[in-house]
């Protein structure tokens, strides 16, 4: 709809003459200036790179357990206790900065697997997740191998003492 009358195609170029003069004055940005995603900082907490690392670590074939005997006996009773989850970070310490993290993880392996050839994949593994998820360098991924779990060894899980 058109409207012809005289006083409304002058309203209208006024505006629009008003539109341009405030584009061609900001150089054409949004109000705020600038991109809006340099506008503010995001941090991760050590926790969020743990967690990541924990379970892109357990995916991985040859991987039996994360962390040592000792955290894995505390973390089978506490996940026992009603309203306790299973930790994903048990066996994992992250050091994050603001553009880069570094990882070590601790694993015990299956027995008759490759060792060196566990840890490759785990590295692998880790540093893509970290990276695609988190935007974070990943400088190094340490890996100590602290048992091996033999197929006729039963779960180290306490007996619980409730019937």
């Amino acid at each position: 709809m058109t409207d012809m009358t005289e006083g409304a195609s002058t309203r209208a170029s006024e505006t629009e003459k008003t539109l341009q003069e405030g584009s061609a004055r900001k150089g054409g940005t949004r109000r705020g200036g600038g991109d809006p995603a340099t506008r503010g900082r995001t941090t991760i907490a050590d926790g969020v790179v743990e967690k990541i690392a924990g379970l892109a670590a357990r995916d991985v074939d040859g991987v039996h357990a994360m962390g040592s005997g000792l955290s894995r006996t505390f973390g089978a009773v506490r996940d026992r206790v009603p309203g306790g989850s299973k930790s994903v970070t048990r066996g994992v310490k992250a050091e994050v900065g603001e553009v880069q993290t570094a990882l070590d993880l601790e694993i015990v392996v299956d027995y008759g697997v490759s060792i060196s050839d566990v840890a490759r994949d785990v590295r692998e593994n880790v540093i893509a997740a970290v990276e695609r998820m988190t935007g974070l360098e990943v400088v190094e991924v340490n890996i100590a191998v602290s048992d091996v779990k033999l197929p006729d060894e039963e779960e180290e899980e306490p007996e619980s003492r409730l019937q």
